[in-house]
């Protein structure tokens, strides 16, 4: 590394956990953040601050007004812009290092190939289940780990869900047939604007940690936050024998 990687990334580097080979493999990683909202900020931001080599984007919205009571890549001046665009110009004035690839499109069974397949992680932010389930099918075919993150009101989760780890999958805990239907979202019902911090900054913090393979992972765990009453808890969780993506025994 040069003397302008290693100022910029030593306090990466003095963390005995990391050090240079951990730093090496945060620079030569390639992360697809899905959802450029709430949670896709945060975790884009330290992301691209901590060195990961390439990060890709995906997502359709626009920049509105109500978006910047938590999305803190934005400003009233890029309202009406897509936030894939934007998210760019911010991250690459916050690390020029980082190439930021994005896909402003729909994600879903048409192109979910041609968006995720080059990545070595997926990061799910998205807020919507018809996603969901299209990103973690994919995921688990093609053995490509995934970090979820979910808010709502006053709650959040974040969950890893590696395949190539005897890990159980996001329809394991979710089952389609229980949750297609759900609209939620915070335009319905509303969600603190901090708690998108601490949820996309957990999954940077997780994201980080596989990639460096350093600390304990989320496989099969889920940590659940409650802002409203300041708890934060930490859930084994397991492989659903009937699950459709990744059971044990799967039906017909």
């Amino acid at each position: 590394m040069d003397s302008k990687i290693l100022e910029r990334y030593s306090r990466n580097i003095l963390l005995r956990e990391i050090g240079g080979m951990g730093q090496k493999r945060l620079l030569a990683s390639k992360v697809l953040v899905i959802g450029a909202g709430g949670l896709g900020n945060p975790a884009m931001m330290y992301l691209t601050a901590s060195g990961v080599g390439k990060i890709g984007i995906v997502d359709y919205d626009k920049v509105s007004l109500s978006n910047l009571q938590r999305q803190v890549l934005f400003d009233v001046k890029d309202i009406g812009k897509l936030k894939v665009e934007v998210a760019k110009v911010h991250l690459n004035l916050l690390n020029p290092n980082t190439r930021i690839t994005t896909y402003p499109k729909e994600l879903s069974v048409n192109n979910v190939e041609e968006i995720i397949g080059d990545y070595d992680l997926v990061l799910d932010g998205s807020d919507n289940f018809s996603t969901r389930y299209i990103v973690n099918n994919y995921c688990f075919q093609q053995k490509i780990p995934l970090l979820f993150g979910a808010i709502s009101q006053w709650d959040g989760q974040v969950s890893l869900y590696d395949p190539n780890n005897h890990s159980a999958c996001f329809e394991c805990l979710f089952p389609q047939q229980d949750n297609f239907e759900i609209g939620a979202s915070c335009s319905e019902n509303g969600v603190l604007g901090p708690l998108v911090g601490v949820i996309g900054a957990l999954m940077a913090a997780e994201a980080i940690k596989f990639v460096a393979r350093v600390g304990n992972t989320l496989t099969n765990e889920i940590i659940l936050y409650e802002a409203l009453s300041g708890q934060m808890r930490r859930y084994k969780t397991s492989l659903r024998s009937d699950c459709q993506v990744c059971g044990v025994k799967k039906t017909s």
